[in-house]
């Protein structure tokens, strides 16, 4: 999400396109007209939101600074043809701070999906990477993610190893 320094730190913007067509940069309020909240819906259910109610949630979430990021993979080329679906992946970490290991830091990373169109072009893996890369330079100790079993070796690309048991309750 924004934050006081509204570039990405400098290992993360050295790698900020992809290809030549394709950016990975921080969510922006004008998101919510590239196709945002619709490709969020092909992870889980996501109903649309009204420009005013994703105007407050991206406020809510901006206050949190750099310990909510939140990343899109944005197709520059379909400006012209396809404004409202240019947003082509995101992914999200959150920072949580802890008492354990002298007041560490855990990032998790959320809400990783990339359009169904766009699959097997490396944006999901890129975004992944770059949200690591961010985890490490706010001083984490660990990124751990949830996922299907039929991603893990998806993620294991993604340097991640399996290790534990997720429970949830869900309300």
């Amino acid at each position: 999400m924004a934050s006081t320094s509204p570039e990405l730190s400098t290992a993360a913007a050295a790698a900020a396109e992809t290809d030549g067509t394709v950016q990975i940069r921080r969510l922006e309020v004008t998101d919510h007209g590239k196709g945002f909240v619709e490709l969020l819906s092909q992870l889980s259910a996501c109903p649309d939101l009204t420009a005013s109610e994703f105007n407050a949630c991206f406020a809510d979430l901006a206050a949190l600074g750099d310990d909510h990021v939140i990343l899109v993979a944005e197709d520059l080329a379909a400006a012209a043809a396809a404004p409202e679906r240019r947003i082509l992946a995101t992914g999200c970490l959150f920072v949580e701070r802890k008492f354990l290991r002298g007041g560490g830091k855990v990032g998790h990373v959320e809400d990783v999906v990339v359009d169904a169109a766009a699959r097997g072009r490396g944006l999901g893996l890129s975004v992944v990477r770059r949200l690591v890369e961010i985890a490490k330079e706010a001083g984490c100790y660990k990124v751990i993610l949830d996922c299907t079993p039929e991603l893990r070796a998806y993620y294991a690309k993604c340097g991640f190893v399996e290790k534990g048991v997720q429970m949830a309750i869900y309300f």
